[in-house]
């Protein structure tokens, strides 16, 4: 039971970070916001849950349908492209912008089709957006929520956001009880890269996708 508390909560975490940029075009047709990060993490709370509760089963059996509903409720508001630039690091400077991209799609497709499936145990108020105490940064700032596992114990989950060009505020990476993905997958990504290069590391992430995200966690724990 913990174990699967745990995955719904890195499943909310990577998922809300990682819609997939394939979409990017119905993204850029999405109004622009004058929500403030709570809000923005608030919205996405409520959208979920009228997605996903009470229509596990439906969605469990079309992979691809709650695949879709991430997209919808997620990717207007997180910087898929920023995200990816962190996630790549001394690297992104390295490659052209249209390997950039090619990553960003291999890579957080990989990681929506790894962790979708997690989302099916959400339910309404499984997740608590934290009331926002000091200052609002006028660029950056940190939404702080918790996830309640099935003993009632909470996970903090913690979405950095920046403000984007057209002064949407974007989530661009997760922090899971004090832990960064974005961090933790480009020290991952950084060994991939210099073991077999960049274009290697895409090939595995289209082919494998998922599967090729696991070895990365499992190389990444014996490392």
């Amino acid at each position: 039971m913990m174990l699967r508390s745990l995955a719904l909560a890195t499943a909310i975490a990577f998922t809300g970070l990682v819609a997939a940029p394939i979409h990017a075009q119905a993204a850029a047709q999405a109004p622009a916001s004058s929500q403030t990060p709570q809000q923005v993490a608030q919205s996405i709370v409520d959208q979920l849950g009228k997605a996903i509760d009470g229509h596990q089963a439906e969605l469990k059996k079309d992979k691809e349908k709650l695949i879709s509903v991430i997209d919808d409720v997620f990717l207007p508001h997180f910087d898929i492209d920023y995200a990816s630039i962190l996630v790549l690091g001394q690297h992104a400077r390295e490659a052209t912008p249209e390997k950039r991209a090619e990553f960003a799609r291999a890579f957080y497709n990989s990681i929506t089709h790894r962790y979708a499936e997690g989302l099916l145990s959400y339910t309404q108020g499984r997740v608590k957006v934290l009331p926002f105490s000091g200052d609002l940064n006028d660029k950056r700032t940190v939404v702080r929520t918790q996830v309640v596992l099935d003993d009632g114990k909470t996970v903090s989950v913690d979405y950095a956001f920046r403000k984007s060009r057209d002064g949407d505020w974007k989530a661009y990476d997760v922090i899971i009880e004090g832990i960064s993905y974005i961090t933790n997958y480009r020290n991952q990504v950084d060994a991939e890269i210099r073991k077999g290069g960049l274009d290697n590391l895409i090939s595995d992430l289209k082919n494998k996708g998922a599967d090729a995200l696991k070895q990365m966690d499992k190389d990444g724990k014996q490392g």
